[in-house]
């Protein structure tokens, strides 16, 4: 049993929560997620099985695609829904849209980030969370991120009243927090915020269109239908592919160090293949200039 399996995570589970019941339903050990989701974000989270449990951490590097309501007007601990009232604004608020856009405009690009206290980021080697819960405040290095798309999905002119809501999609980079964006958000406006929802829509090549709830895979396993759900390693590697002929599939099966491909002066890694199936991801060598060397093989594919 291999391949990747695009699950819908609901709210009120954990990323492991979910793993737990795949493990249950398809009586198999060799299964992990790619990506913390929080319990209450619902969304796309690519499920790697058997061999392709060597891929997670390509999918979990991709670029992913959320949509979040920002609450403006009161903060909270956790900077989401979920979180104590930390400070809050009740004032009658009136924002445009162009004053809104304006600002989206400035959190899009390149952006610094500091992690909310209720995060798995680890200071001194303990997760920010486990400090948060016994009341401890660390200082938090921040992390630059980048944001490749922040839009308004709502069409109104004018947002107005005591606690305004809107809807953004963002399209961003690994490591990114919605929460953190929410509140930035907030602090260009002047105003306390949170985030209020959130749905992860794409992760990599992955949307919600692909993907199948556990239920669904459970009703799959029960019918005997449920190979037919798995997708093939190639679906998710994002990295350009190069498809080599016998004599190159010899060497690069054989893990050999090779003269670097043109495409790892803009790429950070490529995948070789033979008749469309991926045998490695190259990278380029690390104390070896004008070389590449193998990241990942796929035996399994030779």
């Amino acid at each position: 049993m291999n391949g990747i399996l695009p699950l819908w995570k609901e709210r009120g589970l954990t990323s492991h929560d979910c793993v737990f019941q795949l493990r249950k339903i398809l009586k198999y050990k060799k299964i992990g997620h790619t990506g913390t989701l929080d319990p209450a974000v619902e969304g796309v989270l690519p499920i790697c099985i058997g061999q392709a449990t060597r891929i997670a951490e390509y999918i979990t590097d991709t670029g992913k695609t959320y949509e979040a309501t920002v609450a403006i007007g009161r903060s909270t601990t956790t900077e989401d829904a979920e979180g104590e009232t930390v400070e809050e604004d009740l004032s009658y608020k009136v924002i445009t849209r162009e004053q809104l856009q304006k600002v989206l405009s400035q959190l899009t690009g390149e952006i610094e980030q500091i992690p909310p206290m209720y995060s798995a980021v680890k200071v001194n080697g303990i997760k920010l969370y486990e400090y948060a819960r016994k009341g401890i405040e660390v200082d938090r290095p921040s992390r630059k991120v980048t944001i490749h798309e922040l839009q308004l999905l709502d069409d109104q002119a004018i947002f107005e009243g005591e606690e305004i809501t809107f809807h953004i999609r963002i399209k961003c980079s690994k490591g990114t927090y919605i929460r953190t964006l929410a509140v930035q958000i907030g602090q260009l406006l002047g105003y306390p915020s949170h985030m209020a929802s959130l749905v992860r829509t794409a992760s990599g090549n992955f949307t919600k269109a692909d993907c199948y709830t556990l239920r669904d895979i459970e009703k799959a396993v029960e019918e005997g239908t449920f190979e037919q759900l798995l997708l093939p390693i190639e679906d998710a590697l994002t990295y350009p592919f190069i498809e080599v002929d016998e004599s190159n599939e010899k060497k690069i099966c054989n893990g050999q160090i090779l003269k670097v491909h043109s495409l790892l002066k803009q790429e950070e890694k490529i995948v070789f293949s033979r008749n469309g199936k991926a045998i490695a991801v190259y990278k380029k060598h690390p104390t070896k200039p004008g070389l590449m060397k193998p990241d990942k093989m796929f035996p399994n594919n030779f």
